[in-house]
């Protein structure tokens, strides 16, 4: 049966595939094997299967070559387009940081132009109160005068009357007399009128003089209602983003307020509340604002103190890489982030405080601990050198020790951690609350 299969397959493959005789000479002879249709066949397939087999790999590789090529250029794409937004931010930063240094400068304009301003207002209100003391005393001279004016005009008809009914009966008349007070009274009258006249003038010149000074007064209070409403626009943009970045990390900023005020209770200085009457009058109202507004200079102050203090900053400045998060890894808990670059990048203090550990740790590595205010601790981890030592006081940008691979790791890269009151936090909290403040 076989035999007739193959017998019928090699006939109809004999059109496609003639029999093929392969001579073999050697010394002894001649020797020659003959290739079978279906021989031919297979060793065809075989043929094309081991070509098409090539062409096929040939093109995997080619793709994989080409794709990895893909890959390579677009990681390195990635790398610059990041580097370019670092380079943005930190632009931002700058610019930022520059605005508040305006801001700042501003203010202290501000505050001494209230400062002079309230000398002035004090000075107006001096002379206004001397101009209308002294309007006063005019009124009071000018009425006495008219007074006697008039007590002197009555006077003198008086007289007259007399001296008529005295020259009619005759009698004893003294002519010389009569004319000599007569003109001395005329005198006195020239005299009166002529000192009326000028307390009117006088009196006329301080009301204008009076009008005047409300005039400016009103001026100057539409000028200071002005930079007021200024002040307090640019306090109330300023304390904003703060607000902002406290409540961002759970923190109650009316409490770490109340301790930053506690360490730092000294007085004195431009920020002191203005006090303008030591007699228990009334405060007016632009000492009340400007009181306000140098409240909330204090609060934006005490702010930026709570800041420095609180790991705001960023530990890694030159170019890296997030290679690892805060959470769940490998069925236990990753209490940090990990921030990958060059061995030997430099590592920065992320806010104040002391140095309470500066050396190796198990799994860390080289590991730097740092207490800041409020309970936070901060570790730094798998460095590859320490710049600080145990119980030394750092700032918020001091350079603490370089990047490395030291401890359990698998590739140079900095393991940074937040602790409050022992519990480990998510370091991103921190840092993305203060990207739109520093």
């Amino acid at each position: 049966m076989v035999r007739k299969l193959a017998y019928q397959l090699n006939h109809k493959l004999e059109r496609r595939f003639p029999e093929q005789r392969l001579f073999l000479r050697s010394e002894d002879g001649t020797r020659f094997i003959i290739l079978s249709p279906v021989t031919q066949l297979v060793g065809w397939l075989g043929s094309a299967a081991f070509i098409s087999w090539a062409i096929i790999a040939t093109a995997v590789l080619l793709m994989d070559s080409i794709g990895s090529g893909n890959v390579r250029d677009r990681a390195m794409r990635e790398q610059q387009l990041y580097e370019h937004r670092l380079q943005v931010l930190a632009d931002e930063r700058d610019a930022r940081a520059a605005e508040a240094v305006a801001a700042q400068e501003r203010f202290n304009l501000a505050l001494a132009q209230i400062s002079e301003m309230q000398s002035e207002l004090l000075s107006s209100e001096d002379r206004r109160k001397e101009l209308e003391t002294g309007i006063d005393v005019i009124q009071a001279t000018l009425r006495r005068t008219m007074k006697e004016r008039d007590e002197a005009r009555g006077v003198v008809e008086t007289m007259l009357a007399e001296a008529g009914g005295e020259s009619g009966d005759g009698s004893s008349t003294r002519p010389a007399d009569l004319g000599k007070t007569v003109a001395f009274l005329l005198a006195a009258l020239d005299e009166t009128a002529t000192e009326r006249d000028q307390a009117l003038t006088a009196a006329a010149e301080t009301r204008d003089f009076a009008e005047n000074l409300v005039f400016d007064q009103r001026l100057r209070d539409e000028r200071n209602d002005q930079i007021f409403r200024q002040l307090e626009d640019a306090v109330a943009v300023s304390l904003e983003p703060l607000d902002q970045m406290f409540d961002a990390v759970g923190l109650s900023s009316e409490s770490l307020l109340d301790t930053v005020r506690r360490g730092y209770s000294g007085q004195g200085g431009p920020l002191m509340p203005l006090v303008l009457s030591t007699k228990g009058a009334e405060t007016d109202p632009d000492t009340l604002r400007a009181n306000e507004i140098l409240g909330e200079l204090d609060r934006m102050n005490l702010y930026r103190i709570a800041a420095e203090k609180l790991p705001f900053g960023m530990p890694v400045k030159s170019s890296f890489r997030y290679t690892s998060g805060f959470g769940t890894r490998w069925g236990r808990l990753h209490a940090g982030t990990d921030m990958a670059g060059p061995v030997g990048t430099p590592i920065y203090s992320t806010a104040d405080g002391v140095v309470t550990h500066a050396g190796w740790l198990s799994g860390y590595g080289r590991l730097i601990k740092i207490q800041h205010e409020f309970g936070i601790e901060t570790r730094y981890g798998h460095l590859s050198a320490i710049k600080v030592k145990v119980g030394q006081r750092v700032s918020r940008g001091d350079r603490i020790g370089d990047m490395g691979n030291s401890g359990r790791s698998t590739g140079p890269h900095l393991h940074y951690e937040v602790r409050v009151n022992g519990n480990p936090t998510n370091p991103m909290t921190y840092i993305k609350a203060a990207r739109n403040v520093f």
